[in-house]
């Protein structure tokens, strides 16, 4: 069950639509598994199944021809510019995907089986244990302040700040508004999360009443 299936002089037909079956049907499981747990498009997940039969192919095409790996090499690494930034869920997806496509396109079915079942049932189990929760993570929030481009922003809401919050940190400036306009961005924690209302309204009040946002932090957020 687990010895390649391809025969040592080549790959014959029914070899390779075997492997590719497997590959796909197991693709299908794979991201059925995963979507209870990541949060994405239904493209996302039918992209997902298809990733380890794609890999599969190329490798099994490839089969050790060093001048065509280095071209699909150049070739997958251009993917990257044409695509948006994903989760890391969304990566981890893709990853496993990818592994066990090297697998298929090897003609280990089998390795190609359990590694992709397999890696999907551990992230399943493991995103549903109480580990690595850190509270004070969950309470950092992002604020973002636009204000209009006369206002002096440095210390302005340092007051407000000082009140409310437990901490702060100024995370970038950035022109808005075809520059009539900045926003702030600050890493923030309360010090009474029922306090929010609050603390936006006051500083509504020295920004004009423009907008205002609190949204859950993340790096990928916090960047500009």
């Amino acid at each position: 069950m687990f010895d390649s299936i391809y025969s040592a002089t080549g790959v014959t037909t029914g070899q390779f639509f075997l492997m590719a079956v497997v590959a796909l049907v197991s693709g299908l499981v794979y991201s059925w598994i995963m979507s209870f747990r990541v949060e994405a498009t239904k493209r996302f997940f039918l992209v997902t199944a298809i990733v380890p039969l794609a890999v599969a192919v190329v490798i099994t095409f490839v089969n050790g021809n060093i001048g065509v790996g280095v071209a699909i090499g150049g070739a997958f690494s251009l993917i990257r510019f044409r695509s948006a930034q994903g989760t890391a869920d969304e990566i981890a997806a893709l990853l496993m995907g990818m592994a066990s496509g090297i697998a298929f396109g090897m003609g280990y079915v089998g390795y190609g089986v359990a590694i992709l079942l397999g890696l999907a049932v551990m992230y399943f189990l493991f995103s549903t244990l109480p580990i690595f929760e850190h509270k004070s993570m969950n309470a950092t929030r992002l604020l973002r302040v636009t204000i209009p481009e006369s206002l002096e922003y440095s210390g302005t809401f340092d007051d407000i700040f000082k009140h409310y919050l437990k901490s702060f940190e100024s995370v970038g400036v950035k022109t808005t508004g075809m520059g009539s306009m900045f926003r702030l961005s600050f890493k923030i924690r309360f010090k009474n999360p029922s306090e929010e209302k609050a603390f936006i309204d006051e500083i509504r009040t020295k920004n004009g009443n423009v907008e205002v946002a609190v949204l859950p932090y993340t790096e990928t957020q916090g960047q500009l």
